[in-house]
């Protein structure tokens, strides 16, 4: 099974899904501003990427918070909490794979994981 995680207004997430659309990869979106995400989950990407590679501190939402919140994550815990409360702050998109979990968006990475031939024109 494979799902794509992330929020529908993100120009990051509409190129991973016309690329999905494209290679034909059946798969499940899941929006995190509709459907939320749980502090298992988090948890478990932590621990596969790292909360580094997992916590999104270039966008707005990290910029917009206080800088005493943004000193207190030092953890993965306390990142997983903070993004649990903030799933814009979720390194986006989050592609889930037969267990593999990948952060971003790059063709020849999601080629090799969904075992899509890169020389079609997708």
């Amino acid at each position: 099974m494979t799902t794509l995680y992330g929020i529908s207004n993100c120009d990051t997430i509409k190129k991973a899904r016309r690329w999905l659309d494209d290679a034909g990869i059946d798969y499940t979106w899941h929006d995190y501003k509709k459907s939320g995400i749980t502090l298992e989950r988090l948890h478990d990407w932590s621990q596969q990427l790292g909360w580094e590679a997992l916590l999104n501190r270039k966008g707005t939402t990290w910029r917009k918070l206080d800088e005493a919140v943004q000193a207190s994550i030092t953890d993965a815990n306390s990142a997983c909490l903070l993004m649990h409360a903030h799933t814009s702050l979720i390194r986006r998109p989050l592609l889930e794979h037969e267990g593999m979990v990948i952060a971003g968006f790059d063709e020849e990475t999601y080629s090799k994981l969904l075992n899509v031939d890169t020389g079609s024109d997708i």
